[in-house]
């Protein structure tokens, strides 16, 4: 296939020459014989065409071209009808020298805009192709040096904060800098506490990290979400009754059969759950459970401040936090809805969130058993 590509593109422009040789002697040749017949019937008369031919025929004489006049006429107009025939590929051709030239200096936003038909026009839309995948390429290998920048940034500053505070108060201790045993138990309370948010922190960052690169393996199983939700529910008694939250769960299906990993998903929904708990200003949580279509889905609603729409689109980034005003705790790795996100992807699922005046809502959606299809859902659905 190449060699008969190359083989045609060798043969192409010499075609056109022979091509353009033929029109313009058989153009001559009978441009030639109609004006000898005209000469011998009309010379008697006169007149400007035939006073041109006897001048073209006593030019030839007095200059002694005779008949190689002739080839130098062919000649002229074979290379005119030449170039005719080959303008918008040579000049298709030097608008894509041009453009490349200029890519290569670095404008990516440069074009090429060629008026032919055939492989010219071919190679200049490939080009034009490959200049905005190269163009894309770019700007996400820009973004993603970005958010490493970030993502160190954001690392360092988190790590620095409790291992400050732990550093301090060990000092404090060290050098006896205490008035009484209350004084030395009291730092030593902040280093641990400071030492296990620091904890929480690296396992969390460990954590993101494996499910982002799905290094990490799902060990399957078919559960009950409906029953699953209600053991977490469970487990968060107490902290409702110290937050003052009255949780209420609404589950229009009794079995909701899911096939996933039922430790991740655990981490999933109490991440759900304790940020409704630490963002929400409301009296109550709410939990809905029901199923829709081929999807199992779990609302999770805190009620009181929402996020600011400017926001919301970035909860689920690394190390994103809402502003402080909304957060009752200042603790936390800003990991939790960033590892949530990541467990409900590795599960085939969609995770969503809703804000407005009154309430915040997470929405989850796992594929039911019965239906194992990766049809995509749509995450700007209204919640029902």
């Amino acid at each position: 296939m190449k060699n008969k590509k190359a083989l045609y593109y060798a043969i192409l422009p010499i075609a056109y020459f022979i091509l353009s040789l033929i029109c313009v002697s058989v153009t001559f040749a009978i441009l030639k014989i109609s004006l000898d017949i005209y000469y011998r019937y009309n010379s008697q008369y006169g007149g400007a065409l035939i006073d041109a031919i006897e001048f073209f025929m006593l030019f030839r004489k007095q200059t002694g071209l005779d008949h190689n006049l002739n080839y130098v006429i062919i000649a002229v107009c074979t290379f005119i009808v030449y170039y005719l025939f080959m303008r918008k590929t040579f000049v298709g051709l030097a608008k894509i020298l041009e453009a490349t030239t200029q890519m290569a200096d670095g404008d990516l936003e440069k074009t090429i805009d060629i008026d032919c038909k055939g492989d010219t026009k071919i190679l200049g839309d490939n080009i034009n192709i490959i200049s905005r995948l190269l163009k894309d390429v770019t700007v996400q290998e820009r973004k993603a040096q970005q958010t490493k920048a970030d993502l160190i940034t954001n690392v360092s500053h988190d790590l620095r904060t409790p291992l400050t505070s732990i550093k301090g108060y060990l000092g404090l201790i060290n050098e006896d800098k205490y008035r009484d045993e209350v004084q030395l138990r009291y730092y030593v309370d902040i280093a641990y506490e400071k030492s296990k948010e620091l904890e929480i922190l690296i396992n969390d960052l460990f954590e993101l990290t494996k499910v982002q690169n799905r290094s990490i393996t799902l060990d399957k199983m078919d559960i009950n979400l409906v029953e699953l939700l209600n053991q977490i529910i469970f487990q968060f008694g107490y902290q409702f009754q110290s937050e003052k939250i009255q949780e209420r769960s609404f589950f229009s299906e009794d079995k909701l059969i899911i096939s996933a990993d039922p430790n991740k998903l655990v981490r999933a929904f109490q991440n759900l759950i304790n940020n409704g708990i630490k963002y929400g200003t409301g009296e109550f949580l709410d939990i809905y459970a029901y199923k829709k279509k081929n999807y199992a889905v779990v609302d999770v609603i805190s009620y009181g401040n929402p996020i600011p729409a400017v926001e919301l689109p970035h909860i689920f980034d690394r190390f994103y936090r809402v502003e402080k005003s909304r957060n009752k705790n200042d603790g936390g790795s800003g990991l939790g809805l960033a590892i949530t996100k990541s467990i409900v992807t590795l599960h085939n699922g969609v995770i969503s969130a809703q804000s407005d005046g009154e309430r915040t809502v997470f929405k989850v959606m796992l594929p039911l058993l019965n239906d194992k299809s990766n049809d995509k859902i749509e995450i700007s659905e209204k919640v029902s």
